[in-house]
């Protein structure tokens, strides 16, 4: 059943588990044909700041044609684990197609570097009002990490 365009825009929180730091605070959801097709086509380079992704439901694989400006991408398991990682994918281009993915999450370029995220890692998706149940019980809260 699709979701409410209300809830599509609701933003979202991504939480790596494993690093302890937050991978995205401002996070949106596709997940129904055209947001999905859409993706970021249109977006400019205002999109790229920090803190921003689109969280694509399903997916094995994306393309980044049209697009204005590179992208780094994390292929998500059925549990949310990382799968697989492409790093400052360029405009024009089409990702590996990654079957053990369910989903993929579109992040500005060298989020998956400054965050440290790696194949293997748990990631917590959440409502952005709500702290991640792991992040809850750390003494600090993790940050989102800043540019080195």
């Amino acid at each position: 059943m699709p979701m409410s365009e209300d809830r599509r825009q609701e933003l979202l929180c991504v939480y790596n588990r494993t690093r302890k730091t937050f991978v995205a605070t401002q996070a949106v959801l596709a997940d129904g044909y055209w947001q999905r097709l859409v993706g970021l086509l249109g977006k400019t380079r205002e999109w790229s700041r920090l803190g921003n992704a689109l969280w694509i439901v399903p997916s094995h694989g994306v393309h980044t044609i049209g697009m204005l400006f590179p992208i780094d991408l994390v292929f998500l398991g059925k549990n949310k684990n990382v799968v697989h990682v492409e790093e400052d994918v360029r405009p024009f281009r089409i990702s590996r197609v990654c079957l053990t993915a369910t989903s993929i999450l579109e992040l500005p370029a060298h989020t998956v570097s400054r965050t440290g995220t790696r194949v293997g890692d748990r990631l917590e998706i959440s409502a952005a009002g709500q702290t991640p149940l792991a992040a809850a019980h750390e003494p600090n809260h993790a940050q989102v990490a800043a540019p080195k």
